[in-house]
């Protein structure tokens, strides 16, 4: 299925350009998402009009991802989690969690989607987390699993 890109997707093309995908990806992901336009004749000329305007765009989300990328990288955040006697976690620290750390530490909002922790955090020690905030942008930070005290 051919379709228009309305924004720049990391390995998948640039803002104007005709790529052609799988119906399902298509359907579901970039045009659910207003990534991307179904490539008609009418659709791509709108595209053509309003290229400027979406890389500007695409420009702000960058500027905003690159300052974010200043205030995070490569700092360490400390999670507090219950943990059995060989260091293993009840459960595991899923993005979700991380995003709500990085709000409340550094007052930055990031849709869990986009972190992506290097490997399953189901222990306690350090984790290098790495964070998409952009399609050129990417941030690492580390995630330092600490053992909470049990309450008795």
């Amino acid at each position: 299925m051919k379709v228009i890109l309305l924004e720049n997707i990391r390995k998948i093309g640039s803002i104007g350009e005709i790529i052609d995908v799988k119906r399902g990806f298509a359907r579901n992901y970039l045009i659910s998402k207003k990534k991307a336009l179904f490539a008609s004749k009418e659709n791509i000329k709108e595209v053509e009009k309003i290229k400027q305007e979406l890389n500007k765009k695409d420009q702000d989300k960058k500027k905003e991802a690159k300052s974010i990328q200043e205030k995070i990288q490569n700092k360490e955040y400390e999670i507090k989690k219950l943990s059995t006697e060989n260091k293993e976690l009840y459960g595991s620290v899923k993005p979700t969690e991380i995003s709500k750390i990085l709000e409340k530490k550094d007052e930055v909002v990031i849709n869990p989607s986009l972190i992506q922790p290097s490997n399953e955090i189901k222990s306690l020690g350090n984790f290098k987390v790495f964070i998409n905030l952009h399609s050129e942008i990417q941030t690492q930070i580390v995630i330092k699993v600490i053992p909470q005290e049990e309450n008795k």
